[in-house]
């Protein structure tokens, strides 16, 4: 195969695993992020404490992840045909992709929250902050360099995740490598293919550890509850006091 042959394969391939990635990245994060807050809330000592709530969205999480992703794109067909009218191309991959990778992100949420120092929360808490403050003004914010790091695992897994849909003609580079590295014997055509995700990939990851390094950053990036950890942060103390008096 010729390389001007590989080039236009791979672009359309490219773009639509790009495409498919993105979909199931922006559901995942949409869907994710409040999973996983909820799995920190609800939990014993959290703000807002349920058993029993804790305990099915735990079981639900540890269920979805443990499904191996080949098997979950053939479970949800009729949910993926419902959605998007189809059970083919890189739309319908999308749908797998996202409820493969929701639990998988939920998780890491969870682990990044509960790196937050509890006095600081019961800290808060004595200052009259209710849960809505604490999420938006605390723990989001305290935890953003670890939240970004997060996501770009999971968009690197979801990229992962969609070579394996491409075994079941879910489109894209996964699919490309299938129908012309694999059928056709075209084992150097496979390997660019291979070289192109490895680029992806690591383009990805240097992205993603850029921005939680610049916000992580302590010249760049302050943390809210920094007023409790230097006697210099008078003034970000008194911008919370405005924020729990303007939340009453």
């Amino acid at each position: 195969m010729t390389w001007e042959r590989m080039q236009e394969l791979m672009w359309p391939a490219t773009w639509e695993t790009l495409g498919m990635v993105g979909i199931a990245g922006l559901a995942t994060l949409v869907i994710g992020l409040p999973l996983g807050l909820l799995l920190v809330l609800t939990d014993k000592g959290g703000l807002l404490q349920n058993l029993a709530v804790s305990r099915v969205l735990g079981v639900i999480v540890n269920v979805g992840r443990s499904i191996p992703f080949i098997i979950l794109i053939v479970a949800v067909i009729p949910l993926t045909k419902a959605i998007t009218g189809t059970s083919l191309g890189w739309q319908a991959a999308s749908v797998p992709l996202a409820i493969g990778a929701i639990p998988f992100f939920a998780r890491l949420v969870e682990t990044s929250l509960r790196e937050v120092d509890g006095g600081l929360i019961e800290a808060l808490k004595a200052m009259g902050a209710g849960t809505g403050t604490i999420v938006r003004k605390t723990l989001l914010p305290e935890t953003l360099p670890s939240l970004v790091s997060a996501v770009t695992t999971t968009l690197i897994a979801l990229i992962g995740y969609s070579t394996m849909a491409g075994t079941v003609g879910g489109g894209g580079l996964g699919d490309l490598a299938i129908r012309y590295g694999y059928q056709r014997f075209e084992t150097t055509f496979m390997w660019v293919i291979v070289a192109e995700l490895v680029i992806i990939v690591t383009a990805l990851q240097l992205l993603g550890d850029l921005i939680a390094r610049r916000l992580s950053h302590r010249g760049n990036y302050r943390s809210p509850l920094s007023f409790f950890r230097s006697a210099t942060a008078a003034p970000r103390a008194e911008e919370i006091d405005e924020d729990l008096a303007s939340s009453h």
